[in-house]
């Protein structure tokens, strides 16, 4: 029997944090290669993007491994492309620093450590390894169809807590900084006045197993103003977080940590250096669930860290939503080069409905192809969408008329239901 009575604390960093101004400029990259794609006529499902971002004080260095668009590369004279002596193509990198400048500036830098127009970037980008290619592109012709971009393993999870079938803690950690980010850029009141760079967590006390009340409030955000003290941020931000919160009680000794070291002015790069891929728990469940360990930003979806995940969150969203369980965690393994899943785990958490997991286990093989190929068709993935997942999560959100958050349909109810009845 798990626990009924417990806290249990999630935390979210905003758009602003050094961390995810990496993750947004490397999902832009994504985002751009597959726009270039389409506007000159290559095949968007031989994309491939493993994009790396580093960000620290007025600098921004963008590495990794590519297959784009020829428009993307540098031409001699004559129109050939021009390669390095590892015959690597060479990328044009005027592109990529306006993709970078875009995000920087829409995420809100124009500081005199971290600004949009001034920061230098560097581009290092390079044709992908024909090693780790042929892993993809020749399986198709062993086994008809993609293989996976490489080993590892990936966990979805859903749970009946929120209206998304997110676990409450991070749920309310990211709604807290979504309003104050909405607010900021606004320029709403004194709102405006805060920095992009912030940290939430929200710690919750479960009573017989559902979230009763938040228990304890953190919140760090940077501020512009340099009179501004804790006691003054707390005046501005309270309101958005008692709206963020909603119908979810703050206990009546709860204890609020509000700019707790006082002073944040400098923020974002300038005050601590950022890397794409540092905050895998904050983008999927806040600890809640387990983590496979892979990073999504920056790559395309070929990488099964990516693809995979948003097909275990789909499939597990999928089964609360059928009401077969309060709780589901799915696990899918892969091997490089091969197309289907090594593995298919499901927990039900002893929450199940008259239903097994080995039933829910063999219900998902039936409604859904779970090879890379697979995945990238049934949720429609080989498209721009990637950038507005950088920041409050990748799960819990809404499907976006654009093809983005396809994962949080829950279009797969009727057919789960269906194929649980058949291996009943």
């Amino acid at each position: 029997m798990a626990r009924q009575n417990y806290l249990f604390t999630s935390e979210s960093v905003s758009e602003g944090h050094p961390d995810k101004v990496c993750d947004r400029i490397s999902d832009e990259i994504v985002d751009l290669v597959y726009r270039e794609a389409k506007k000159t006529g290559m095949n968007p499902w031989d994309v491939r993007v493993a994009c790396e971002t580093l960000a620290t004080t007025n600098r921004v260095v963008i590495a990794g491994e590519v297959r784009v668009p020829d428009s993307l590369l540098r031409k001699n004279k004559d129109g050939s492309i021009m390669t390095n002596a590892a015959e690597f193509p060479l990328i044009n990198p005027s592109k990529f620093k306006s993709a970078a400048r875009k995000a920087i500036r829409a995420i809100g830098y124009e500081q005199d450590g971290f600004h949009w127009k001034t920061a230098k970037i560097d581009v290092l980008l390079h044709g992908q390894s024909a090693d780790i290619a042929q892993g993809v592109d020749n399986a198709s012709d062993r086994q008809g169809e993609e293989g996976a971009g490489d080993q590892g393993i990936m966990f979805g999870y859903a749970c009946n807590e929120t209206p998304d079938l997110m676990p409450a803690p991070i749920y309310y950690s990211h709604k807290i900084l979504e309003l104050l980010a909405a607010a900021r850029h606004a320029g709403e009141g004194e709102a405006g006045k805060l920095g992009p760079d912030a940290k939430s967590q929200v710690t919750v006390r479960y009573v017989d197993g559902k979230p009763a009340e938040a228990t304890q409030i953190v919140l760090s955000t940077q501020h512009l103003d340099g009179s501004w003290d804790s006691k003054k941020v707390r005046a501005v931000v309270e309101p958005y977080i008692r709206e963020a919160l909603g119908d979810l009680k703050i206990a009546d000794d709860c204890n609020w940590y509000i700019n707790p070291t006082g002073k944040f002015v400098i923020g974002g790069p300038d005050g601590d250096a950022g890397l794409t891929g540092r905050k895998i728990i904050v983008d999927t469940y806040g600890g809640a669930a387990p983590h496979g360990g892979g990073a999504f930003s920056g790559k395309d979806t070929t990488k099964v860290d990516r693809s995979a995940a948003y097909a275990a969150r789909y499939l597990a969203k999928n089964v609360v939503a059928a009401k077969l369980a309060e709780r589901c965690t799915i696990q899918l393994s892969y091997a490089i080069g091969v197309a289907q899943p090594l593995s298919v785990y499901v927990d039900l958490h002893g929450t199940g409905k008259g239903v097994t997991e080995e039933q829910i286990e063999a219900a998902i093989r039936k409604v859904m192809d779970l090879s890379p190929s697979g995945i990238r068709r049934h949720l429609d993935l080989n498209k721009p969408i990637y950038g507005r997942t950088a920041a409050y999560g990748h799960f819990g959100r809404k499907a976006g008329r654009d093809g983005s958050f396809s994962w949080e349909k829950t279009d797969l109810v009727k057919a789960l239901k269906e194929a649980v009845a058949s291996n009943a």
